[in-house]
């Protein structure tokens, strides 16, 4: 009996012992919803996201390294070093772009090219000091023989130019990989669920704050009437995408009577003209997303379908100006797209 007493008090100060121990150890930290706004790249960043703590200072050193590398405006960037023919070594960053722009180059047929920087500034869409400029045909070709993504090359992170004259202009794809360096960031803390905005290039994952998909939007082009708020064409439900939109609605200038989109064919020189007013494209990243819907804007519909069916993982939705009326055309495969994003 005094075995079974001394068992049965032993027992009780252990489960004592265990009581006290439970709660002693910390709380697990809960996860919660947190919203990041700023400036950034001359346009700005919307960031939701689960953590268990606000991220934004991860979030901004994540941008600072993109700037660092790719930005035109970073006199010190390795863009920047490149453009100015400073002997420059590349990082991992300023790889990524090269090798997504020759890919999405060949893919278009050169609609798509990163050495179209010396025509954007000639017309006047360069930096922010730039003034719209008229420009003659003599001048567009003599640019053009410095323009071409076969003129350069990438050998052991040095880039190797034919011409000195050579300028790289990362711009179409800037705020698309921006966006998938937040959302891989993001996922390395651990989050679950994110919707990365980066002036309208999206990345998200998982569920908003509601457990609902995160609804996105596609703006809807308004070209009778500057300055008015703008409504949206369409809003996705989705949990899982990247996307990007490219368009000739917002930025352009009158050269005379004549209307001069931002877009330049780097194949002939000339901002495009054409009535597809935006692409809007979901892909593998952020990035080839960003870049496919730039050549989609470059190519025209035709070709800017035919451009999508061949890349295998994209689909667009292209908003295009018809008998002045908007009309939506979309790949074969944009449906089944959002469908499998859900």
């Amino acid at each position: 009996m005094q075995i079974k007493r001394q068992h049965i008090i032993s027992s009780l100060l252990g489960l004592a012992v265990a009581a006290l121990l439970v709660l002693e150890m910390p709380s697990k930290p809960k996860t919660q919803y947190f919203h990041n706004e700023g400036k950034v790249f001359g346009t700005y960043y919307n960031i939701r996201y689960s953590a268990t703590e606000d991220l934004k200072d991860s979030i901004e050193v994540a941008l600072q390294a993109f700037d660092n590398s790719l930005s035109l405006f970073n006199p010190h960037s390795v863009l920047s070093a490149v453009n100015a023919n400073r002997d420059t070594t590349t990082d991992a960053t300023f790889d990524a772009m090269w090798a997504e722009a020759e890919r999405v180059y060949t893919l278009s047929g050169g609609a798509f090219d990163i050495t179209v920087a010396p025509l954007v500034k000639a017309f006047g869409f360069g930096r922010k000091s730039d003034q719209f400029a008229a420009i003659s045909s003599q001048t567009v070709d003599s640019l053009r023989a410095f323009v071409g993504f076969d003129k350069v090359q990438l050998i052991d992170h040095k880039v190797v130019k034919q011409d000195p004259r050579v300028q790289l202009d990362g711009g179409a794809v800037a705020k698309g990989q921006a966006c998938d360096m937040v959302a891989e960031m993001l996922q390395r803390q651990g989050c679950e669920n994110w919707l990365v905005d980066i002036g309208g290039e999206v990345v998200c994952h998982g569920l908003n704050a509601k457990g609902e998909p995160w609804h996105v939007g596609i703006t809807k082009p308004n070209l009778n009437n500057e300055g008015a708020q703008e409504d949206l064409q369409e809003i996705l439900a989705v949990t899982d995408i990247c996307m990007a939109t490219s368009g000739n609605y917002r930025n352009y200038y009158f050269d005379g009577a004549e209307r001069r989109s931002h877009t330049i064919d780097p194949r002939t020189g000339w901002p495009v003209q054409h009535s597809v007013l935006s692409a809007t494209v979901v892909s593998s990243s952020c990035m080839r997303a960003d870049a496919l819907a730039t050549a989609c804007m470059v190519l025209g519909e035709t070709e800017a379908l035919e451009m999508i069916a061949r890349a295998g993982d994209a689909a667009c939705y292209l908003l295009v100006a018809k008998n002045d009326s908007l009309t939506a055309v979309c790949s074969s495969n944009w449906a089944e797209t959002l469908e499998k994003s859900k």
